[in-house]
């Protein structure tokens, strides 16, 4: 195990109860949200996948991180999209680029998937997967969940709820309905998770008391604010809602708090993992789950004090480590872009 940048070598403990989500898919080895990289992160022992769903012209939910695609796909390139190219703002926040709801799913379905994070990833997949929709990921997990002979969960994320809300392509009840609509996605676990507070509240009322869908409240940024509450005129930041009172409250409409990782175990000035906070006690005490993210293999995601290698190279045994860390801090379920090193991670592989 890992601890302040040390190297362990007895032999690591398990979590059984703790579970693995592939953060995108196996994202650190294929491009991200595409149904490949959904095959590889449940071949690789993936507990749940996870989609970012965000919304097309006519309507239909499609897995991407954001709903600007200039980076994540070769929209760029395509002469009759050309004219798609415009500014926006999203979140308060000015963008320009190609966004998803000035597209209709067929024509979405023309473009390929590129790479995120092509300095660290390479570009070697590029160009060989489509943009997959909800309906087709849900299809997929059904096959190969049937195939691996296991129940694979699924975390959507619903991403700028309120935006999409605000012009007319609101997310949270059609979302709802596909999942309830579908045999499998009925009764297999699922959880639903926002950056937001207002859409987690009302689908709170929605769910039935023994229902298989669970709600994550996402933190971000401890100075920022959710979306919703800046639209709202609210003053209620994420830091707030780390607090005892405010994990409290956030209790009262999720089943638990997705966090990032340096707000559960943070680094000190040598680039070391120090002792873990307050928040998962605090969390915990509060009848909340804590879910981290998010855990990546290469050298610029690590600490600094594990990285060893080239500036970008892979570091698998590194990323483990640091994840025990975490397990051993007490923390529920983990995001990882590389599911078979939290499988290691978990089951206390070598």
């Amino acid at each position: 195990m890992a601890f302040c940048g040390v190297m362990e070598t007895q032999a690591a403990p398990r979590y059984p109860q703790v579970s693995v989500y592939a953060h995108r898919g196996a994202s650190a080895l294929l491009p991200e949200h595409t149904l490949a990289a959904y095959a590889q992160a449940i071949s690789d022992g993936a507990d749940y996948i996870e989609p970012d769903l965000v919304m097309t012209k006519d309507g239909v939910m499609v897995a991407r991180h954001e709903n600007e695609i200039g980076s994540t796909t070769d929209v760029a390139t395509r002469a009759e999209f050309a004219d798609r190219r415009t500014r926006k703002v999203i979140d308060g926040q000015a963008e320009e680029g190609w966004f998803t709801e000035d597209f209709t799913l067929a024509e979405l379905k023309t473009l390929y998937a590129r790479e995120r994070l092509p300095q660290v990833r390479g570009t070697a997949f590029d160009g060989q997967f489509r943009i997959a929709s909800l309906d087709e990921i849900i299809s997929f997990l059904v096959q190969q969940a049937g195939r691996a002979n296991r129940g694979i969960g699924l975390a959507p994320e619903i991403k700028h709820g309120s935006y999409f809300r605000g012009i007319g392509l609101p997310m949270e009840d059609k979302l709802l309905a596909t999942l309830r609509g579908n045999p499998y996605t009925n009764v297999a676990p699922i959880l639903l998770q926002s950056f937001e507070t207002d859409n987690l509240r009302a689908l709170r009322g929605k769910l039935g008391k023994d229902s298989n869908i669970r709600l994550l409240q996402l933190v971000g940024n401890p100075a920022d604010k959710p979306a919703d509450v800046t639209l709202a005129g609210g003053s209620l930041t994420y830091a707030q809602m780390m607090t005892p009172a405010g994990l409290r409250d956030v209790a009262a409409y999720a089943d638990a708090i997705g966090a990032e990782k340096r707000a559960v175990v943070p680094m000190d000035v040598q680039g070391r993992l120090g002792a873990p906070t307050a928040l998962t006690a605090d969390a915990h005490a509060a009848g909340l789950q804590v879910v981290v993210y998010t855990f990546r293999p290469e050298n610029p995601f690590l600490p600094p004090a594990l990285r060893q290698g080239a500036e970008t190279a892979r570091n698998p045994d590194a990323s483990v480590a640091e994840m025990r860390v975490f397990l051993q801090a007490g923390i529920d379920a983990l995001f990882t872009d590389d599911p078979a090193l939290g499988r290691r991670a978990v089951d206390g592989a070598p």
